[in-house]
């Protein structure tokens, strides 16, 4: 099988590509609502908080990963609790933005005599080291499974992915030729992740012109031409996107309602409602009806317009589908009615209709619900919400859980007791990362509070874990700190920005 010649093609535009129904449903998440990051952990058993809390309680933020691995090493309390795959990927979850804490961690399990790492655990740490750009240190652990004979295509796709994230598209293309030196193969499945992960990086026509190179030795799949009319419908090149399914009954495959799905989010995606309508009766009449996740994004691009009135026919328009809502469908509808101005109306689909039609909430309907609340200045319902997502067996706050409650403490003056105790949950019963946009809210909110020494300790933390802060960011901490003659920390700030400025 020949090597890929790789050649830089110019391409427009980005898109994502999902290879099942179940896998399109996610993407209406990336439209409206945060993913449940959480869902996953809650099999996890709650017996090891205490050990969960003890380890985090002795790595530093700030530390290289190998001052990490050896004061955990060196503490006795730590070195007498039992290493499991449960209690890493906890570990690995709560560091998932700090990828020296991650790696120290890790190193330190790794070095008990009774663990040996997953392959999923190295997977989740391949990922958190790409996510933070270390991109060495990503192939170095990659090297090591191979080792070990842990390398699967999972861990492949995560590193490609990772590679075409940061600009390094060529590099990926190398992975997918040297499959034999980690004892995988060139195949369709293998081929399809190389094209997906192109595209979703905008590499649309670098990932056509591969797909040239191999379809004489590796035979196509329905997937793969998905994968290309996800990729022109994303770069707005919608007759691409229909000649491809030309192109795909030529191999003898019929297009799917996710093949049709994704030429009707393109036409709305540019307000051509018309048209996606058009496109629905084809699907009925071409014996592919139309599912749920056709409709949310119908719904979701309405919403997005501020076509509140049209966005809410769409649930009668399903039924005469014969389509069921599910919980992506009533998640999309709660965010239509509480931006249409429709509280009680989404509070009942919250509390009655999902109940009714055992349809269970996830944490994005939850999140949907207390954002729906703040905005409309009801802090109580709000907090309850949260409080009740936390009693919830079915899933537990995530970042996005938390955000509009801070800001509703900014918003009212209630920087003390309600906002200390909102992160204090963040941190130490959820185990939530802060990201920049929170750490950028927490700096903003505590400088205009007049609370700019509070402010300055996440200024610091976010530092220490290689989170850069904007320049606005920091140009607000500085001014307030001089105001505050707070001479020290201003002294901090301002050597960061000039280190940045420089480098």
């Amino acid at each position: 099988m020949p090597r890929i010649t790789v050649k830089k093609i110019y391409v427009l535009g980005s898109y994502v590509v999902y290879p099942s129904e179940k896998s399109a449903r996610r993407r209406l998440k990336s439209l409206n609502f945060t993913s449940n990051a959480l869902a996953d952990h809650e099999k996890y058993s709650t017996d090891s908080s205490e050990n969960i809390n003890l380890i985090v309680s002795k790595v530093k933020a700030g530390r290289t990963y190998d001052e990490v691995f050896h004061s955990l090493l060196q503490d006795q309390a730590c070195n007498t609790i039992p290493i499991s795959h449960n209690l890493v990927s906890q570990l690995l979850y709560r560091f998932k933005d700090d990828w020296k804490s991650a790696l120290g961690v890790f190193k330190w399990a790794e070095s008990h005599e009774t663990y040996t790492p997953s392959s999923d655990s190295y997977e989740t740490m391949l990922d958190i080291l790409g996510k933070t750009k270390q991109m060495e240190k990503m192939m170095s652990l990659l090297e090591q499974m191979n080792q070990r004979h842990l390398v699967t295509i999972g861990s492949i796709a995560k590193v490609m992915r990772r590679l075409c994230g940061a600009g390094k598209w060529e590099d990926a293309v190398i992975i997918f030729d040297d499959l034999h030196k980690f004892g995988l193969e060139k195949n369709t499945e293998s081929m399809n992740l190389l094209l997906d992960t192109l595209c979703k990086e905008s590499k649309v026509e670098q990932a056509r012109k591969i797909f040239l190179e191999l379809k004489s030795c590796i035979a196509p799949s329905a997937y793969t031409f998905n994968i290309f009319v996800h990729g022109w419908c994303k770069v707005n090149r919608v007759n691409e996107a229909h000649w491809t399914i030309q192109e795909m009954k030529g191999y003898g495959y019929n297009p799917s309602v996710i093949t049709y799905s994704t030429i009707i989010e393109s036409y709305c995606r540019n307000s051509n409602f018309n048209k996606a309508y058009e496109l629905l009766d084809e699907m009925q009449a071409q014996n592919c009806p139309p599912n749920v996740v056709t409709f949310t994004t119908i719904m979701c691009y309405l919403k997005k317009n501020e076509e509140y009135y049209e966005a809410l026919q769409i649930p009668e328009k399903m039924k005469l589908f014969g389509c069921k809502p599910d919980t992506l469908f009533y998640n999309a509808l709660i965010h239509t009615l509480a931006k249409a101005g429709r509280v009680q109306e989404a509070v009942n689909v919250f509390e009655v209709e999902m109940p009714s039609s055992g349809i269970f909430p996830d944490t994005s309907t939850f999140n949907s619900m207390i954002i729906m609340f703040c905005h409309h200045g009801m802090d109580q319902e709000a907090l309850n919400v949260l409080k009740k997502m936390e009693s919830s067996q079915l899933c537990r706050p995530d970042i996005q859980s938390f955000s509009p409650l801070l800001k509703m403490c900014f918003r009212k003056g209630k920087t003390d007791v309600l906002l200390g105790n909102l992160l204090d949950e963040m941190v130490n019963k959820h185990h939530i990362s802060f990201d920049l946009a929170t750490y950028t809210l927490l700096i903003h909110g505590l400088c205009r509070a007049n609370k700019c020494d509070w402010a300055y300790g996440f200024f610091k933390e976010m530092i220490d874990k290689d989170i850069a802060p904007r320049y606005y960011t920091c140009a607000l901490l500085l001014d307030e700190l001089k105001q505050k003659y707070n001479y020290v920390a201003a002294d901090y700030v301002e050597g960061y920005m000039k280190q940045v400025k420089s480098s």
